[in-house]
């Protein structure tokens, strides 16, 4: 039986599984990707301990708290780990590399596992999460997906990924369409800290060698804030814009966002929120056209005075080199279409690298990544 030491996160990949031994409700807020939760106590218990502690002191604690561990433990011996052959490498983690990994390491050891323990716990991951957010951006050769709304920025992202580009989908990560109608149906968003850590995770994963493709962004999806390392990348990358007409975009955002008619009660709630820009008159209006399911003048007329407005005011003041940027254009925007347009945009990069391989030391204009 191995009785190495705690081992540092850059060792992650040589265990069989990651085994999360904090509460569900710790679980839930974030953790390592891939890991699975198998508290020694639950949400319930550690409050008890928790309580027991300030109240009676730590022996009492740890009296309680021993008994509840040990009933977690055989539990998950009898169900998580039952299948487990003789080779199995776990690594285990809590908050802080105490106790209660520490305890479940104990017990997989006699049994004959070689099970470790993580050092510091989830607070050196949370430390490792916050170094990658802060050092990787600089690295990422974005270009940078531009276009009013009903553009398909996101579908485009996905053709290309689907095409084998590297992409970052923003967007995916926090499960939120970006806009103040972009929440999607039955889908809560990450905590911040859940959304930084599989950010973290995708940057890491990605070729620094290679063109990235991203959507443009503000510096929040929904409720989350996108790292300012990230942000300030991405408004520094070569940008490229997707040009549409409005009844093409209008077309493709009847299709896409048909979900918003399935609760028009909701739907006039948020667009609420645009009170202030808009005023009453407006708003009462479109809230109308939200209760009626009239999607197709709401949504015309949230392009023509709202979106497509601050569109224009946004793009040269955040995006720093938007009058260098591309375009590609399409006369609409169905799957067949915006396959097309990811075979633009491919073509363009293609076109960019070799000019700046014929000519080195030569800028082109919108091609390669901004540097800081």
């Amino acid at each position: 039986m191995n009785q190495r030491g705690p081992v540092s996160v850059d060792a992650l990949h040589r265990f069989d599984a990651i085994i999360d031994a904090r509460s569900p409700a710790e679980f839930a807020r974030d953790h390592i990707p891939g890991a699975i939760n198998c508290p020694v106590l639950d949400d319930e218990e550690r409050r008890i301990v928790g309580t027991l502690y300030k109240q009676q002191g730590p022996f009492e604690a740890r009296r309680v708290g021993a008994a509840m561990v040990a009933a977690n433990l055989a539990h998950h011996l009898r169900t998580q780990f039952a299948e487990r052959p003789a080779q199995w490498r776990p690594l285990v983690y809590c908050w802080r590399g105490g106790l209660r990994s520490g305890a479940m390491v104990t017990w997989l050891r006699m049994v004959g596992w070689d099970a470790q323990q993580l050092a510091g716990g989830y607070k050196t991951w949370r430390r490792h999460v916050l170094h990658q957010l802060a050092t990787l951006p600089p690295r990422l050769d974005l270009r940078v997906l531009c276009g009013p709304t009903g553009s398909a920025k996101t579908r485009v992202l996905q053709a290309l990924a689907a095409q084998g580009a590297q992409v970052l989908d923003l967007e995916a990560l926090a499960q939120h369409r970006g806009s103040v109608l972009g929440a999607l149906p039955g889908v809560a968003q990450p905590t911040q800290t859940a959304f930084e850590t599989r950010l973290a995770h995708a940057m890491q994963a990605l070729d620094t060698r290679r063109p990235i493709f991203i959507e443009a962004e503000s510096a929040r999806i929904g409720c989350l804030n996108v790292p300012q390392p990230l942000v300030q990348r991405l408004r520094a990358s070569p940008c490229i814009e997707i040009q549409a007409d409005t009844p093409a975009r209008l077309d493709f955002l009847l299709r896409d966002y048909a979900h918003l008619g399935d609760d028009p009660a909701l739907l006039a709630k948020r667009i609420a929120a645009l009170k202030e820009l808009h005023g009453k008159q407006v708003i009462a209006r479109w809230q109308a056209w939200a209760q009626e399911r009239a999607l197709a003048p709401l949504f015309a007329e949230l392009i023509a005075l709202h979106y497509d407005p601050l569109y224009a005011r946004s793009q040269n003041t955040h995006l720093y080199q938007w009058p260098q940027r591309h375009t590609v254009n399409t006369e609409a925007l169905t799957p067949a279409h915006i396959d097309t347009l990811a075979r633009q945009i491919l073509a363009l990069e293609t076109a960019d690298r070799q000019l700046t391989n014929a000519a080195p030391g030569v800028a082109c204009a919108g091609a390669g990544p901004a540097r800081p």
